[in-house]
């Protein structure tokens, strides 16, 4: 921890003593919680520049959004400055360095099973939108081109299928035959029918922090803030707020799909239902399929290439999280009649 003290020196913050403490359930950067006399205080990153290549796209992507994001009903969130005025330090040995504001007395949840909860998570993703909705989308670099461009995953799955080891198929036999199978209901998204917007990308329930009333304060793990359309936001919240199972469930039987959660958060949207367009109102229910399935091929596509992107803690790991992924997946197929008429009564 030595070494945190003194990088945490390379930022404009008071003089303290700080110590830390490492945050665990992040899968790309190693994060920490700095604290001042047991008190949270920051967050502290080391952006993994392996992933995020154009880092500098990134810094510069949420200099222009974290200011708008704050309003009375939406926390903000700041990046502190390095003592020469940056948002990131970068070290001797080249890493990549942030420090970010933290907001007292906030939680998080994986998953949920309180409707209030999911309303929540409605309303502050429609918040989000709403603060961001007159900003230029195109202003913003694509710090992950085609993060969820479904055709360049299946793209690259396919690869990792052609130079994979025979067991590891083998292995796989039932995720690879889902892909196969599902993979045209998804090709057929007209994104072009589709308004730009400012996304975040990555609205799994936990990058959104609550206060301990249970109120939605704001999103949080904000790398992933680019161009995009809303129905990947929404399928990514879905994703985790209608399933009460981990991402990484070996018991498939215990992943579900609770209508009455997806109705709360889509009620937490109807807030700010000025927001959507008929045609995104219509493919909302496919991009609850969309997005379990790019992270489903993305998690199988890594296992097939011998786990390079994802941090794992065994061998097997993203292949469970894949067949947990695709098991929520044809859930959504299942309930696409269900979800469309829950979304024209709430968001009419």
């Amino acid at each position: 921890m030595e070494n945190l003290v003194k990088l945490l020196k390379e930022f404009q913050i008071p003089d303290k003593e700080y110590s830390f403490e490492v945050i665990s359930n992040g899968l790309i950067n190693d994060t920490y919680l700095v604290k001042e006399n047991g008190e949270p205080t920051y967050i502290f990153q080391r952006i993994n520049i392996n992933v995020f290549t154009n880092y500098e796209t990134l810094i510069h992507n949420l200099d222009l959004v974290l200011p708008l994001l704050k309003s009375d009903t939406y926390s903000e969130v700041e990046l502190c400055k390095t003592k020469d005025n940056k948002s990131f330090f970068q070290s001797e040995k080249s890493e990549i360095w942030r420090l970010m504001t933290y907001i007292k007395d906030s939680v998080v949840f994986n998953t949920t099973d309180n409707p209030k909860i999911a309303f929540e998570a409605g309303r502050i993703v429609a918040q989000f939108h709403k603060l961001l909705e007159n900003f230029d989308a195109a202003k913003l670099e694509d710090t992950l081109p085609g993060f969820h461009d479904i055709g360049l995953r299946y793209d690259q799955f396919k690869n990792a299928l052609k130079n994979t080891d025979t067991d590891k198929i083998e292995t796989a036999k039932k995720a690879i035959t889902f892909v196969k199978e599902n993979i045209s209901f998804l090709l057929d998204i007209d994104h072009s029918k589709l308004p730009l917007r400012v996304c975040h990308n990555d609205t799994k329930l936990n990058n959104i922090l609550f206060s301990k009333e249970d109120k939605a304060l704001c999103l949080i793990d904000l790398d992933t803030i680019m161009k995009g359309v809303f129905i990947y936001d929404f399928g990514d919240a879905i994703r985790t707020v209608a399933n009460a199972a981990p991402e990484d469930e070996k018991e498939l039987d215990k992943i579900n799909f609770n209508l009455n959660l997806f109705e709360a958060f889509v009620k937490g949207l109807a807030t700010e239902k000025d927001l959507f367009q008929e045609e995104e109102k219509k493919m909302m229910p496919r991009g609850v399929v969309l997005l379990p399935f790019l992270h489903g091929i993305r998690a199988l596509t890594d296992y097939l290439e011998n786990n390079r992107y994802y941090k794992v803690a065994y061998e097997t790991q993203n292949l469970d999280r894949c067949f947990s992924l695709f098991q929520f997946a044809q859930l959504a197929i299942d309930h696409q009649d269900a979800m469309g008429k829950i979304i024209s009564k709430n968001l009419k």
